[in-house]
């Protein structure tokens, strides 16, 4: 498991700002392009994980302000807009305990953004959106 998790991160990416719709970051993200179809799925026309998601790459699905990895599911509590990124705070639960993590969120192109976070540890990952309209459907 990794220190930090990016699912708080993507929750950034659910609140709206000025420059930036929601609806605009919804969908499914992954760190690495080549594994969307071996990461997402969908059910009843839902975004979902495949089964072991997790040992391929790691990914998001941003819906609204629901923000759900893997292993948690965040909700954006607050969202603040400096001009270059996006600040968070999302409240996440791993379904033993609930936290308030701040992230940052810098958009870098249509389908691909920035998150970043000082703590717990401070790290920086890269995500792109993956084009799910020819999953497999279960």
């Amino acid at each position: 498991m990794r220190a930090f998790n990016p699912l708080v991160l993507l929750a950034l990416l659910l609140t709206q700002s000025a420059s930036t719709q929601a609806a605009d970051l919804n969908g499914a993200w992954t760190d690495d392009a080549s594994a969307c179809s071996q990461i997402f799925t969908k059910k009843n026309n839902k975004l979902a994980f495949k089964q072991d998601a997790d040992l391929h790459a790691g990914g998001l699905i941003v819906q609204g302000k629901q923000i759900t990895g893997t292993f948690q599911k965040c909700t954006v509590k607050s969202l603040h807009d400096d001009g270059a990124d996006l600040q968070v705070i999302a409240s996440c639960s791993d379904g033993v305990a609930v936290s308030d993590v701040p992230f940052d969120v810098k958009i870098t192109g249509e389908n691909s953004i920035t998150l970043s976070s000082k703590k717990p540890v401070p790290m920086e990952t890269q995500y792109v959106r993956c084009d799910v309209t020819s999953a497999g459907k279960t």
